[in-house]
């Protein structure tokens, strides 16, 4: 196994995904002082579950995080946790949060997964295994 596959007692994966969510009505307010306390929640939550930040970005309005997280967890939960923690402790800490937006976030988020081979590559792979 080489450094690209994280290990568990369980598995052995690399799971990497691009994750984008936004603020409710794309409102823009991530304040700077917000966005370094967001990346900080983000990285307590990332590490409480065993995940991996490889990349975080925050702009006004939006988040992008690139997250290489367990396969057993599931990427539906991650996000949930993610959004769900950061707008309650956020809107807790700072009352602008409150009075700006009903809620910090949308409901919907992106994910992408990101790595590994092209398609097409891994289509072969898969069938060419018959022939060995």
């Amino acid at each position: 196994m080489n450094d690209l596959y994280k290990k568990s007692n369980k598995a052995c994966y690399s799971c990497k995904y691009h994750i984008v969510w936004c603020t409710k009505y794309r409102r823009q307010v991530l304040t700077d002082e917000i966005q370094l306390r967001l990346k900080f929640l983000i990285q307590e939550i990332i590490d409480f579950n065993n995940c991996e930040i490889i990349e975080v970005e925050s702009m006004n309005d939006h988040i992008h995080l690139l997250v290489e997280s367990p396969p057993q967890l599931g990427i539906h939960n991650l996000v949930k946790r993610l959004k769900g923690k950061t707008s309650r402790l956020l809107r807790q800490e700072f009352s602008s949060l409150r009075t700006r937006v009903p809620t910090l976030w949308t409901n919907s988020y992106f994910v992408s997964t990101v790595g590994g081979a092209p398609l097409s590559i891994i289509k072969q792979y898969i069938e060419d295994q018959k022939n060995k």
